[in-house]
């Protein structure tokens, strides 16, 4: 077991490594370059079009669920552990300066959540029940040709594997031990009662999964982000130095204190966007299975409901974490991962920062299971038709109980492993394809502007 974990985790030292850091970014700017900023320009539009896709009367176009519930599916799998334990584990290994870094990361980011949503939308296909299915696999197929069908096969396998471990055993694991710390119940019970809830959903499909996405992520992110700018606004005295501090600090290092060991630039740079895109997975090919599934008649519009994803996850509610380790001086306290965030938020917000953190921890989970059993789900129809959809549910659902009473050491590596493998055939995808992403894009806003 020692010799396969040393592998695992070579490969996934190397997949998560400078070069995968840079891809991911170069891929960003260049998007958001040959899109003309239209992903940074286009913020209050991207608001505007999200807020008309919740009501359901008033979509045009196939799909099974709205644009809103395809946005909300998405952000419930993205908004999670990364937001609570990824930003402290950045501040904590670069530094404050790591969050300059993570906000560069998420601006790119931006076009390449909108570039897969495009995409997505634009090559789904229809499953013989009707329902509407699509992702990085199906926009390799189908913009790709027949000859890459070998790339798309990869990342559905990539990803399916992925789904149990990230988007499942690891997520419960994290709620029974935040359950068992808090109320003494022992991991097989919250496990077992995960299990029934999970299932209770995704047995109905993407349409039911939205349904419950759409209350519980404005829901979990209202009361984690008011938590937040309680602590904030409390302490606004610390907001500018704060402030400053990450610019700073992003340009010359961090020197060592308290029980901070430092950090260079470098390393500010590095697990600044390391964080950044495991929090937003912009890039990973995820989040475009759930876009795919909107009610829409034009790709670009979803893009830019899409590309709010990354917008909300990183730039609004890893922000505010990373505010509240900076404001509160827990950030050089030598500890890290949540336990770092819940620190700030009770040295801000005394007896009720353990409440805020734990809520979020599990509510976060509990949707983010939701999320990849969809993603999962998409990917087995995909190598095995709809036969595989029944097996898939139920092994899912064993999964997660299993994932509550075991240690996951193994099974967090090689989830990693498996996250930065999924990366390399959608980027390939996003590269190959971006003459149609460009020229899609400026169809949509020839029309839009010959309307006004």
């Amino acid at each position: 077991m020692e010799a396969l974990m040393s592998i695992v985790s070579a490969i996934s030292g190397f997949v998560w490594g400078p070069y995968m850091l840079i891809l991911l970014v170069g891929t960003g700017i260049f998007l958001t370059f040959g899109l003309k900023w239209q992903t940074v320009r286009k913020i209050g539009y991207a608001f505007k079009l999200l807020l008309q896709g919740r009501d359901k009367a008033t979509q045009e176009g196939d799909g099974d669920i709205t644009p809103f519930q395809a946005l909300m599916t998405a952000l419930s799998a993205t908004i999670g552990t990364g937001n609570i334990a990824g930003v402290a584990t950045a501040i904590f290994l670069g530094g404050p300066g790591a969050i300059f870094w993570m906000w560069i990361t998420a601006v790119f980011g931006m076009a390449t959540k909108f570039g897969e949503a495009v995409l997505a939308v634009k090559y789904r296909e229809t499953m013989p029940d009707g329902s509407y299915v699509g992702g990085p696999m199906y926009y390799i197929k189908n913009g790709m040709g027949k000859n890459w069908q070998w790339l798309g096969m990869l990342f559905a396998i990539f990803a399916a594997i992925a789904a149990f471990g990230i988007g499942n055993m690891v997520q419960s694991n994290s709620v029974a031990r935040a359950v068992e710390r808090a109320f003494a119940i022992p991991y097989w019970l919250t496990g077992a009662v995960l299990a029934v809830l999970v299932f209770a959903v995704i047995i109905g499909g993407i349409k039911r999964i939205a349904e419950v996405t759409e209350r519980l992520v404005p829901f979990m992110a209202i009361v984690y982000v008011a938590g937040a700018l309680l602590i904030i606004v409390l302490n606004i005295e610390k907001l500018i130095p704060a402030i400053v501090l990450i610019f700073s600090d992003a340009f010359t290092g961090t020197a060592a204190t308290g029980g901070f060991a430092g950090a260079a630039v470098a390393q500010a740079m590095r697990f600044g966007v390391a964080r950044g895109v495991f929090s937003n997975e912009a890039g990973l090919g995820s989040a475009p299975i759930a876009h795919a599934a909107a009610r829409t008649k034009d790709p670009v519009k979803q893009g830019i409901i899409g590309m709010l994803g990354t917008f909300i996850d990183t730039i609004c509610v890893c922000s505010l974490t990373a505010l509240l380790i900076i404001m509160t001086g827990a950030w050089d306290s030598g500890i890290t991962g949540a336990e770092l965030s819940q620190k700030a938020f009770n040295l801000g917000m005394p007896g009720l920062g353990d409440f805020v953190v734990g809520f979020g921890l599990i509510i976060f989970a509990f949707s983010t299971m939701l999320a990849w059993s969809y993603y999962g789900q998409v990917c087995f129809e995909y190598i095995f038709g709809l036969k595989g959809v029944m097996p898939y549910r139920l092994i899912y659902v064993v999964v997660i109980f299993i994932g509550a009473v075991v240690k996951l050491d193994f099974v967090w590596t090689f989830s990693d492993m498996m996250n930065g493998l999924m990366i390399v055939p959608n980027l390939i995808a996003l590269l190959v394809l971006s003459p149609v992403i460009f020229q899609t894009t400026r169809e949509y806003f020839t029309r839009l502007k010959a309307l006004k």
